[in-house]
């Protein structure tokens, strides 16, 4: 998907925008987790929620990268792991990373918790126990 075309449908059930300047944004693997247990999507690094293209710095585009490809495939952080491969595009004069996140046909969890996509928020799916259904998570 072109970035244009990504911008233009704006953040939804299958696309989010992530800030991102000096390492991975908090949130970025749960939205990892939901968009594997719902129907994929992409995420795309370097832009506010409001659209605004702020970009990625170069002098940490590879250590994020790198960050990406071992957090998806360690246990401890997502599981069953998922290796995800990052893609560093030049748009407008800055760098963004866009990662393409298809659905799964496992049940995935994010330290522990498990996340489902819906409208253009992450949510944590509790149990009864939990006294919780949903809620979300940016």
């Amino acid at each position: 998907m072109q970035i244009d075309s990504i911008l233009q449908q704006g953040e939804g059930i299958s696309v989010e925008y992530k800030r991102c300047s000096r390492q991975l944004p908090e949130s970025f693997f749960e939205t990892v987790c939901a968009f594997l247990n719902r129907d994929g999507g992409t995420i795309l690094l370097g832009v506010t929620d409001d659209k605004i293209i702020e970009g990625v710095p170069t002098d940490n585009i590879e250590a994020i990268c790198k960050s990406i490809a071992n957090l998806s495939n360690n246990p401890q952080k997502l599981l069953p792991t998922f290796l995800l491969s990052p893609e560093v595009v030049d748009y407008k004069g800055v760098k963004l990373i866009r990662i393409y996140v298809p659905a799964s046909s496992a049940v995935h969890r994010c330290v522990l918790r498990y996340y489902d996509r819906s409208v253009d928020g992450d949510y944590e799916l509790r149990t009864d126990e939990q006294k919780s259904t949903l809620r979300p998570k940016k």
